[in-house]
C-alpha cells in the first residue's frame, strides 16, 4: 500500500496553537479528531500524526559543509507553515482523498494530501 503525508497549513501571522484555542472549541476539535484517528486504526490506515510548534521554534541546521551550522527559527519565511501531520496508509489515490474529507472536516480546514516517493523498482 502506497502511504500518503495529509499536511495541515495554519497562517504563519498568527502561529495559532492548541492553547490559544477556546477550550469548548478545542474539545470539540479533539473529540472530532479522535474518532477520525480511531476510524484510521479500525481501518489499519494509520501510520502515525502529530501537532507541530510554530516555525518560531524551529531551529534550522545546516550541515552541509565542514561544521554544522545552527539558525533559530525557521528554514524558510512564507505566509503560511506545516503545523500538523498524518501519515496514513491507503490502497490509491481516491481512497485517500476520502480519508483526507474527513480530517478535514474534523479539523474545520484544509488539508493537503500527496503520496510519498517509494523507492524506485531495481
Amino acid at each position: 500500500m502506497t502511504k500518503y503525508f495529509l499536511s495541515l497549513p495554519h497562517d504563519s501571522a498568527e502561529e495559532p496553537t492548541m492553547e490559544g484555542m477556546d477550550p469548548a472549541e478545542l474539545q470539540e476539535v479533539m473529540a472530532a479528531v479522535g474518532a477520525f484517528n480511531t476510524a484510521l486504526q479500525e481501518a489499519g490506515a494509520f501510520v502515525t500524526a502529530g501537532g507541530l510548534q510554530p516555525p518560531s521554534s524551529a531551529t534550522t541546521v545546516d550541515y552541509s559543509g565542514d561544521s554544522p551550522v545552527l539558525t533559530p527559527g525557521p528554514f524558510v519565511e512564507a505566509d503560511e507553515y506545516l503545523g500538523g501531520f498524518w501519515i496514513i496508509e491507503a490502497e490509491n489515490d481516491d481512497v485517500a482523498i476520502e480519508w483526507t474529507k474527513q480530517a478535514s472536516r474534523a479539523l474545520r480546514c484544509r488539508i493537503e494530501v500527496r503520496a510519498l516517493q517509494e523507492e524506485p523498482a531495481a
